[in-house]
């Protein structure tokens, strides 16, 4: 039976990278720190920042107070608001879509190194799996750069957006800055993006090597093996 383990590191190693940016991707989405926004007006918002992320805006406040959130008012972005700008709109369903790419992708890798490490020897489902969960992983890093880089040019031209009167928010900050939601995406992409470079170009080639025979014969034969190499 042939043995590949000690032939997959790099295919291990590429699997681990891809899996952390993926729950990266994950940590990204739900935070809400995208864009910080330093107000000068402190009536509502008391710290003087508040965060813009994609599903919903934060700020502490001793005034308006939530029960779910106690002294941090949050209030939702959605997609069917009209006040929604263009890059907070394509980063909800890109975001998403990134991740379940992802998903799939880590999903077909682990099908190729389950093969691998029982022992499989078809060639043809390794490379299959591999191939498929490498493109859907680089899918899934192009998936959440468009939004991520788009979102971070709005805090770079420090662009606007025109809040209704129950998010307190004002249209335009006096300052604002890149937060760790979009830092952690970023890095999150290019895990991703790595781990499915590494898939695609797995080359897999078959290299029978006589080494010895056994030391007991099987009717009267015989028996050599042979070992697979990955290049």
């Amino acid at each position: 039976m042939p043995y590949l383990v000690h032939t997959a590191h790099a295919q291990f190693v590429g699997f681990l990278v891809g899996a952390i940016g993926w729950i990266l991707t994950m940590v990204a989405i739900g935070l809400v720190q995208w864009r910080i926004w330093v107000v000068s007006d402190l009536t509502f918002i008391n710290s003087g920042q508040a965060w813009v992320g994609i599903w919903r805006t934060c700020f502490y406040t001793h005034v308006l107070v939530t029960s779910e959130y106690e002294v941090m008012y949050c209030q939702k972005i959605r997609l069917s608001d009209t006040f929604t700008p263009s890059e907070i709109a394509a980063a909800q369903p890109m975001m998403l879509l990134a991740l379940i790419l992802g998903l799939f992708g880590n999903s077909s890798v682990i099908y190729g190194l389950r093969n691998i490490y029982f022992g499989l020897d078809k060639q043809k489902p390794i490379i299959l799996a591999f191939s498929i969960g490498g493109g859907l992983l680089i899918l899934a890093g192009v998936s959440s750069f468009i939004p991520l880089f788009w979102n971070l040019n709005s805090v770079a031209t420090n662009q606007t957006i025109n809040f209704p009167d129950n998010f307190y928010m004002p249209p335009a900050p006096v300052e604002q800055y890149v937060g760790p939601g979009i830092a952690i995406g970023i890095f999150a992409s290019i895990l991703v993006v790595v781990s499915g470079v590494v898939f695609l170009s797995s080359n897999l080639r078959t290299r029978k090597t006589p080494f010895g025979c056994c030391i007991l014969k099987v009717q009267g034969s015989c028996n050599c093996f042979g070992v697979i190499f990955w290049d």
